[in-house]
């Protein structure tokens, strides 16, 4: 079974990498470049899991979190949080928000793919 993931960032190298890590291990990645267009994106895709940085222009983490829950259909997607940022503070932002899980950048392929499997399996 082949899980779709839509990844939101505003770094393409950090798109790819996720793209790399996940495709191996049969999931179907979507990608969008910051949160506006993670919406966008969502229109159109039924994901099992949502992977979103919290720094983006346009529309950043904690609003795009706050977007999806704001949608009957996504109230209950996973969403894992993949950031360059540790802050307790930031952490229970984004819990508060309606966020699944938090993983540091730089991230290590097989936990994102356990973290995955975990929430959206």
């Amino acid at each position: 079974m082949s899980l779709e993931i839509l990844a939101v960032d505003d770094s393409r190298t950090m798109r790819d990498m996720i793209r790399l890590a996940l495709l191996p291990a049969g999931f179907n990645v979507h990608t969008a470049d910051d949160g506006v267009h993670g919406i966008e994106v969502l229109e159109g895709i039924e994901p099992d899991a949502i992977i979103t940085d919290i720094n983006m222009p346009r529309m950043d983490g904690f609003g795009f979190i706050d977007a999806v829950r704001g949608q009957d259909k996504h109230r209950a997607t996973p969403i894992l949080v993949l950031t360059t940022e540790a802050a307790p503070e930031l952490k229970a932002r984004a819990r508060d928000a309606g966020a699944t899980g938090w993983i540091v950048k730089p991230f290590d392929p097989t936990k994102l793919i356990k973290a995955l499997q975990m929430v959206a399996g």
